[in-house]
């Protein structure tokens, strides 16, 4: 099914292909600066560094809905081996299997397309089964480190945990703005919490995953219009899900990824920075939040960190 005129007048606002260049790999990433990196620091009060990742462990978030992203897999290859002898300085390894999108990680800009266009109007083809990412590939982000706000939308609503199937508009994302009390400003990263994450953490995974809160097709306009670099957050699909537009699936992804070139990011863990935050009024911080840098990669693990 084509996708709706809804959609494309939305895809035409938020348009950022050749904003900066026709050869350019790293979208709204562009708006962090060195300035904007020297005003982030200025975020940083006691030094309290609060972690964002899940654990990566076999029993994670994916629960085999989608084909391929499995749970990291870990194993050893050796184990107190005296490579030199007997007697000798013993070494344990260990090697990994996983999905790169598979627990805390970033979307990169080629992980979608729609209508057979990448960001900046590259094919999709160039997205191989060998190459993977021919352009935009995450490793293209060397660097993701900039001012983080929290926008806590269960919380300015009162709730731990926002509702099945809300769609986080750009009304709610004005009440948790306000919340915070700064105005969210370019090259910031916006981390939005429903609280969904609960359920995982319980032990949950499957409702976790479906039905799920998440962003509605409104917010890319509030994130173009501020000029944020990158949103992340506690969900596993990032959208609402079941989608609020029936037969439009990932329409937030398409336009985030593809027409702002903008990075987004699942599955993050946001309840102690929620907390930390509610004690002290303070929404903003230094975010510190590079992906793996995997060549062709069309999305990337991260271990990202909230210092304030």
């Amino acid at each position: 099914m084509p996708l709706p005129e809804r959609f494309h007048d939305i895809a035409k606002r938020v348009n950022n292909w050749g904003r900066w260049g026709t050869a350019d790999e790293i979208g709204t990433l562009n708006l962090i600066t060195d300035e904007v990196v020297r005003e982030a620091a200025r975020a940083v009060r006691t030094g309290h560094r609060v972690p964002l990742a899940l654990p990566l462990r076999q029993d994670g978030v994916q629960t085999g809905a989608i084909p391929g992203r499995v749970n990291p897999l870990r194993t050893m290859t050796a184990v107190n081996w005296a490579m030199f002898g007997p007697d000798t300085v013993a070494i344990s390894d260990d090697v990994v299997t996983m999905g790169l999108q598979a627990g805390t990680h970033w979307d990169g800009l080629g992980h979608v397309s729609h209508s057979g266009r990448l960001y900046n109007g590259r094919p999709a083809s160039t997205v191989t089964a060998h190459q993977g990412a021919g352009f935009s590939g995450i490793e293209k982000v060397t660097t993701l480190i900039s001012r983080g706000v929290l926008l806590d939308v269960a919380r300015t609503r009162g709730v731990e945990r926002l509702p099945e199937g809300h769609a986080v508009t750009s009304e709610d994302l004005d009440a948790a703005e306000e919340l915070a009390g700064t105005r969210v400003r370019g090259g910031d990263i916006v981390v939005v919490r429903t609280g969904q994450i609960q359920r995982y953490l319980s032990g949950d995974r499957h409702g976790y995953a479906y039905p799920s809160p998440g962003l509605s097709i409104s917010a890319p306009e509030w994130f173009h219009a501020r000029d944020v670099a990158a949103v992340a957050d506690d969900t596993l699909t990032f959208e609402v899900f079941p989608p609020e537009i029936k037969d439009l699936w990932l329409p937030v992804h398409a336009l985030h990824l593809v027409e702002m070139g903008m990075p987004q990011g699942q599955n993050w863990n946001l309840e102690e920075l929620s907390t930390a935050c509610a004690e002290d009024g303070r929404y903003a911080f230094l975010l510190s939040a590079t992906p793996e840098p995997f060549v062709g990669g069309v999305g990337s693990p991260v271990a990202p960190v909230a210092i304030r």
